[in-house]
């Protein structure tokens, strides 16, 4: 579903140049949940950023779907991001004056597409947040947002979904939580995701952790404990 090669983002020129990542290459399947980890100033935000289309490469290519995006326009990067990706973030970005529910099916409306009934009823249910759909952002806690927010970001069947530390404004029950959510739509809908966190539990419900350092791919995980992500994080720092 997404494919990196050769991935280099440079910030600045001559003696003052800093490279952020520094020939990046990976591949995420299919229905596959991978997160992404490292020390601060790793990389890793700016990782996700040019897979999702966000920030270009300095040099490299990225794939999604089969469409190479590094050198698209604007207006073309937006059309994929709204046909292709979702996102979820650490703050909850929701529109104060709109319903959950209204919320949720924001990307449709922006998209002009009619959102199907049995659809919104079912992510809703899965979710957790059938019976606030009515209410507002002020009127829910911060792990209802975040279930809106997961719900609003699954509502188009997005290609591929990016959580940026999706459980770093949450207490450590509501983390929990969420941490089900994502990996229960990686398996009731075969959803790939991609996940940039610190957060060791969260990395261990991923089929796959990466480890940055100093803008590389030093290390990788399959099936890994919290405990062997947080050995292998003690080691980077």
């Amino acid at each position: 579903m997404v494919r990196a090669r050769d991935v280099v983002r440079r910030y600045g020129e001559g003696e003052t140049a800093v490279d952020a990542l520094r020939g990046v290459s990976l591949d995420v399947e299919s229905g596959e949940l991978v997160a992404v980890m490292g020390p601060s100033g790793s990389g890793k935000s700016t990782l996700m950023h040019i897979l999702a289309g966000l920030d270009k490469p300095t040099s490299g290519t990225v794939t999604i779907a089969g469409q190479e995006i590094t050198q698209l326009f604007d207006r073309q990067l937006t059309l994929l991001r709204r046909q292709h990706i979702g996102f979820v973030f650490q703050f909850f970005n929701l529109l104060p004056m709109l319903t959950a529910e209204e919320n949720v099916v924001l990307p449709l409306s922006i998209a002009g597409v009619e959102p199907e009934k049995q659809w919104i009823d079912d992510l809703l249910e899965r979710t957790g947040i059938a019976d606030r759909r009515t209410h507002r952002p002020a009127e829910l806690s911060g792990g209802q947002q975040q279930r809106v927010a997961l719900a609003r970001s699954l509502v188009t069947r997005p290609t591929i979904l990016f959580a940026d530390e999706p459980t770093g404004n949450l207490d450590s029950k509501t983390s929990g939580e969420i941490l089900e959510l994502l990996r229960d739509s990686v398996n009731a809908y075969g959803q790939t995701m991609v996940m940039v966190t610190h957060e060791p539990r969260a990395a261990a419900i991923a089929d796959r952790v990466l480890f940055l350092a100093d803008g590389l791919i030093v290390r990788e995980l399959r099936g890994a404990t919290a405990a062997e992500v947080l050995d292998v994080m003690a080691h980077l720092e």
